[in-house]
């Protein structure tokens, strides 16, 4: 039995992800820590501002519309047992919450979605500290990192990354990394939910094969890899989405050995 501690958001998605992992029968959620949505994120952002109507608000609520769409019977119908408490945003780091879970002493933290960790728990738990990155790592960092290899026609790049947490941002050690199943029909946000899904329970793997991970080998980084931030989503990016996404899912499934070799990914063999 591993005792575990998750450090996540508030959104429909978060809850999902901690209502699963903590229903695993091999898995002791002590607590989850819960940070509120309500600020700095681009949902947020979106409707304190005025034009709800542009793309890229439209484009947001559409996702949170369909994350409803595949999530909310699950987590309105079966038992939540992940030990839940709710915070502020960036609350992660203070002194209180630190102690909190110094004093859990828990086997493993695992984060995903939360605000960035800063260095005490990172130096108590180093080596024991797992987060999952939206995105394939070093291909697209950042912020939007599934959301930009679709506006750019690489479906190749997208995907999940489960590392060591360090102090940057998407560089500690990766551990094993994600697909998504992409099939002819889809939006680009059934990808994401599809992957979600599919994270919620590589996490449980990696927490219950935990000892059996294998050291890998980083990829290697290249000038072409890509970094992005909040600012640069833009109403142009959403129209290029949309314009180009069938055509380009289209040449994706149609070359997919091909374009996926462009891309190789790190699969842990502990997991196997």
């Amino acid at each position: 039995m591993k005792n575990i501690i998750i450090l996540t958001s508030s959104e429909l998605r978060h809850k999902f992800v901690k209502t699963v992992i903590s229903l695993d029968s091999g898995i002791n959620n002590l607590r989850t820590y819960c940070e509120s949505s309500d600020a700095g994120t681009l949902i947020s952002t979106i409707k304190n501002g005025s034009n709800v109507n542009s793309l890229k608000s439209l484009h947001l609520l559409q996702r949170q519309q369909t994350e409803k769409d595949f999530f909310q019977t699950y987590t309105n119908n079966i038992s939540d047992k992940s030990n839940s408490v709710y915070i502020d945003r960036k609350e992660i780091n203070s002194d209180k919450i630190i102690n909190e879970i110094i004093d859990l002493n828990p086997d493993l933290i695992i984060s995903y979605g939360c605000s960035i960790i800063k260095g005490p728990l990172l130096n108590k738990f180093s080596g024991k500290f797992i987060n999952v990155h939206l995105g394939l790592s070093p291909y697209y960092r950042g912020s939007g990192t599934n959301y930009w290899p679709m506006v750019n026609g690489e479906f190749e790049y997208i995907g999940a990354t489960f590392m060591h947490i360090d102090a940057g941002i998407d560089t500690g050690k990766i551990i094993h990394q994600i697909r998504p199943n992409i099939t002819w029909g889809d939006s680009p946000s059934q990808i994401g939910n599809r992957l979600i899904t599919d994270m919620a329970y590589s996490f449980i793997q990696i927490i219950n094969n935990f000892e059996k991970l294998e050291d890998l080998e980083p990829l290697a980084k290249s000038d072409e890899d890509k970094y992005y931030t909040k600012k640069d989503y833009s109403e142009e990016s959403v129209k290029v989405l949309y314009g180009t996404f069938n055509e380009n899912l289209k040449v994706f499934l149609d070359n997919k050995e091909q374009k996926l070799a462009k891309a190789p990914i790190l699969i842990n063999p502990g997991l196997n």
